[in-house]
């Protein structure tokens, strides 16, 4: 069977990535992370999900991004809240994490080498987004050159490639494919800044962008929420 490394935060985008890739007849490596994040309880998401959805295996690297800081989710800043859509849509936002999805692929593409496996699987989205560089088209591209430049396993012929099944769909349109697919979303967790029992805040940029792509879906959120 063919292999894929995937990249499991718990959230919608994630969870409907792994549930394609299964989909697809990979046997699948979930690969989450801890690394600092004051969300962390997207990590007990992460564990649900892959054992809902049936991945031969699921990996938590533990690293801390905290030592760099720059970001809401790392470091003592607010995490922004009731941000409009036209807000969210324009510019780089404080949640943004330096070189996160750089430092999540390169990790994916080491276990990748391991495994050994040629495809990875990332649940980047370009549409409905908080505009950060690192989910879109030409930041994928340029990481699977670099795979395939700068591994043994590339050098020595073996083409890796990065899915990104996700990055063209709106969010709607990304629940519905999980309800295609049979994907419990409420295993699912997308807030930046949870209540201390768990609670979704409903104000931060990913809750709001969660809602309205259930709006939009015509489909109920199943998870609890501290307001909305």
């Amino acid at each position: 069977m063919k292999r894929a490394v995937v990249l499991l935060s718990g959230g919608i985008d994630s969870t409907t990535t792994l549930a394609i890739a299964i989909a697809e007849d990979y046997e699948t490596y979930a690969l989450s992370f801890d690394y600092g994040q004051r969300h962390q309880i997207e990590t007990d998401a992460a564990r649900r999900v892959a054992s809902s959805l049936g991945a031969k295996e699921h990996r938590i690297a533990k690293i801390d991004m905290r030592i760099f800081g720059g970001s809401a989710l790392t470091d003592d800043v607010d995490v922004p809240k009731q941000r409009s859509e036209t807000e969210i849509a324009h510019g780089i936002p404080i949640t943004y994490i330096p070189a996160r999805n750089t430092i999540f692929l390169a990790y994916a593409l080491a276990l990748a080498e391991v495994i050994p496996a040629a495809d990875i699987f990332i649940g980047v989205n370009a549409i409905d987004y908080s505009g950060y560089p690192d989910c879109r088209p030409e930041f994928i591209q340029a990481f699977e050159n670099l795979a395939n430049v700068g591994t043994k396993a590339g050098v020595e012929g073996r083409r890796f490639q990065i899915h990104t099944p996700l990055i063209k769909l709106s969010k709607a349109e990304i629940i519905r494919k999980a309800g295609e697919l049979g994907v419990d979303l409420s295993l699912t967790h997308s807030c930046y800044d949870p209540t201390p029992d768990g609670l979704a805040c409903g104000e931060c940029d990913s809750c709001l962008l969660r809602l309205k792509g259930f709006r939009e879906a015509r489909v109920k959120d199943p998870i609890r929420y501290a307001q909305k």
